[in-house]
């Protein structure tokens, strides 16, 4: 886990975030690959786009779904989960990931399924 959390703080270093300057990095890790995003700021605040979404769509545009594990790291005092909307795109392609949420010096690690409780899911689509 610590190597994927060093990849998280390197690619901090590549937020882009002048309006909030709260930079977040994530890495996603599948049964086959390692990707690393960060958040991406915009002037129209909606437009703006989360480190963890930026890297499970570069895993998903590369052809890898399997995600394992979200490393989500911010340089603060005290770990960041991720928002809705991450938590949402994560239960997408795994319900039960493994979540770590890393800063300066600490880490904590939970299960997507407990940040995000009765989850909407593609099998709701279907009656």
């Amino acid at each position: 886990m610590d190597e994927l959390i060093s990849l998280a703080r390197e690619a901090l270093k590549r937020a882009y975030a002048p309006y909030s300057n709260f930079k977040v990095a994530a890495v996603v890790k599948t049964k086959t690959g390692v990707y690393t995003g960060v958040n991406v700021e915009n002037a129209s605040y909606g437009l703006t786009m989360c480190a963890e979404r930026v890297a499970i769509f570069k895993a998903v545009s590369e052809g890898d779904r399997d995600v394992e594990t979200v490393v989500v790291y911010t340089d603060t005092e005290e770990p960041t989960p991720p928002c809705g909307a991450c938590r949402q795109v994560i239960a997408e392609f795994n319900k039960d990931a493994t979540i770590v949420m890393a800063c300066r010096g600490k880490a904590t690690t939970a299960k997507l399924s407990q940040l995000l409780p009765m989850a909407f899911a593609g099998e709701r689509l279907r009656s």
